[in-house]
């Protein structure tokens, strides 16, 4: 499989999983908590995976890339957290980021 699905996989677990750490209440949860783990883990998975093919540096930018973006997003769609123009932008730029890491990395 392609290293960046991969990676992009894995980014949008760790979208789950931190996520999923709401529900945990600190860890306190045990079904959530072992849920998150695994989801976790799957994460770290893929990312390793998609290092065998990725720069290391690339791919964790990009993995914490997607990440950041996805829990901003879900904290505004699901979570009513504030939205204002400073922070839609400041997200914007972590997305041309994540594309340009991409697109400069050479390994298309």
């Amino acid at each position: 499989m392609n290293a960046w699905l991969i990676l992009l996989a894995a980014g949008l677990l760790e979208i789950v999983w931190a996520t999923g750490l709401r529900f945990t209440d600190g860890f306190s949860r045990l079904v959530p908590t072992v849920v998150v783990l695994a989801i976790a883990w799957a994460s770290f998975y893929l990312l390793a995976l998609a290092m065998r093919e990725i720069p290391m540096g690339t791919a964790y930018a990009v993995w914490t890339g997607i990440g950041a973006t996805g829990v901003a997003l879900l904290g505004i769609l699901w979570f009513k957290e504030p939205v204002t123009a400073a922070r839609l932008g400041f997200i914007a730029l972590i997305v041309i980021g994540i594309v340009g890491l991409k697109w400069s990395s050479g390994n298309h």
